[in-house]
């Protein structure tokens, strides 16, 4: 059995890099399931399929975003009740968790199936690709449950410090998820439809696994049960506060991305097309940024409910190095290989110009990403989640949106919209810079504790 990790114990370093190399490799696997959907569908049926998936993404990663940050805030309070050692905290914080998240699943089905051709028209997508996408949207939608329950799942393992399971869960999803591509696409002449069927059966294979974890549980830590799937109203309460700012976050930042998509799609199908191959490629540079940001969540929340600032603070410091530094890496590698990396999507030198051109603006750029969303992350697990909430929606949202709107009517270039990515990440990692500089976010919760006492 793996072993869950404590982070109010032993090295704090080697914690770290031991819970976040899973993670990295989870993430790795579940980007290349999300990848192979576009690889496929791409080379089997054409660049407008391509195109056709790619403008469904932003609209997906909007709905699933704003769970996935209520699955943030849950981890939080589970991680904090870990550290202080709460085991009825702790089962109450899971079980309401999981009820939560089956009644979201129903809700976002219905939803998304209903509103799925008006969004799109919105969203200004062009005309030679608006069946494939509303196709392949609709199917998606149909098993939007596993997708949160599998995202749900997984923020509780980690949590409780388990990184190990995730990993094991999504490494066979993902060949699953191949397999079936593969064999519905390529072997049966399917659509895009197929596409995302073959995705949802991959996520149910998750879930089922994740579940059966959880029902296992640990002796002596937690054990779901069925009978407790329920809400229990002051740890709802606990995981809205917690979770609401993330939420909200993600899904103003997922608005902020449909805004650019529209705008995108505004231009020819092989811009779409391109960009679509190259958000696959990004995925995989954010791979570093997303295990460290949630590896800190979970670091300073598990050391701040046990009261062990100075381990949060360390803590901190070593994951936001590791976490640009991989960043910047990997952005040095997209940056040379980029031509080689779009045409695998597709070859259509259209598709590889657009595609290439997106990256070269973008890539170096990543290391400020990494250091909003590490910030973000630290900020969280010290409950502090109202933070990076106000300031990625300044950036990434309203000033994203008003640069786009302002300058493309002057100036209708598709470079303009490239660069209003690694133009907000750079000013929001500059807001997160001087909001930790000026608040005492470690020793000021010290200093209440000790009044406390």
């Amino acid at each position: 059995m793996a072993r869950a990790i404590d982070f109010t114990q032993g090295s704090i370093q080697r914690n770290l890099i031991a819970f976040a190399f899973p993670l990295f490799l989870g993430n790795l696997f579940q980007q290349l399931y999300n990848a192979a959907d576009s690889l496929i569908v791409g080379n089997y049926i054409g660049a407008e399929a391509l195109a056709a998936v790619s403008s469904s993404s932003p609209l997906i990663n909007m709905m699933v975003g704003f769970f996935n940050g209520m699955a943030i805030g849950a981890g939080v309070v589970i991680s904090r009740n870990f550290g202080a050692r709460d085991r009825i905290g702790l089962d109450r914080a899971i079980h309401t968790d999981i009820a939560f998240s089956l009644v979201a699943g129903v809700v976002m089905t219905v939803l998304g199936s209903l509103f799925t051709p008006m969004i799109l028209e919105w969203m200004q997508t062009p005309e030679d690709i608006m069946p494939n996408s509303v196709e392949y949207f609709r199917v998606y939608c149909m098993g939007i449950l596993f997708s949160l329950m599998y995202n749900t799942c997984m923020g509780i393992m980690n949590a409780l410090g388990d990184s190990r399971h995730p990993l094991y869960y999504l490494m066979i999803s993902s060949v699953v998820n191949v397999v079936l591509d593969l064999l519905f696409v390529a072997g049966f002449g399917g659509g895009v439809g197929s596409a995302a069927l073959a995705t949802i059966i991959s996520q149910a294979v998750s879930v089922v696994l994740s579940l059966k974890r959880l029902f296992k549980g640990q002796p002596g830590l937690y054990k779901v049960e069925i009978r407790k799937i329920r809400f229990h109203r002051p740890t709802l309460r606990e995981i809205l506060r917690f979770g609401l700012p993330s939420g909200v976050q993600n899904s103003v930042i997922g608005f902020a991305n449909i805004v650019v998509q529209t705008n995108i799609n505004s231009f020819a199908s092989a811009a779409v097309a391109g960009s679509g191959a190259y958000s696959k490629i990004e995925g995989f540079a954010f791979l570093p940024v997303t295990c460290f940001s949630l590896a800190l969540t979970t670091c300073i929340g598990q050391n701040l409910g046990a009261r062990k600032y100075d381990r949060a603070k360390k803590g901190a410091i070593f994951g936001i190095f590791c976490s640009i530094t991989l960043a910047e890496l990997i952005g040095l590698v997209v940056f040379i290989f980029s031509p080689f990396f779009v045409a695998a999507f597709n070859s259509d030198p259209d598709v590889v110009a657009y595609g290439v051109r997106q990256a070269h603006i973008e890539a170096f750029f990543y290391c400020f990403l990494a250091l909003s969303h590490c910030m973000a992350g630290i900020l969280r697990g010290a409950g502090k989640a109202s933070i990076p909430m106000l300031i990625m929606f300044g950036s990434w949202c309203v000033l994203r949106v008003t640069y786009l709107t302002v300058v493309l009517s002057f100036h209708h270039h598709i470079e303009i919209v490239y660069s209003a990515y690694p133009l907000t990440w750079s000013i929001s990692s500059i807001a997160f810079i001087i909001y930790m500089a000026k608040a005492d976010w470690i020793h000021g919760l010290e200093k209440k504790e000790t009044k406390r006492a």
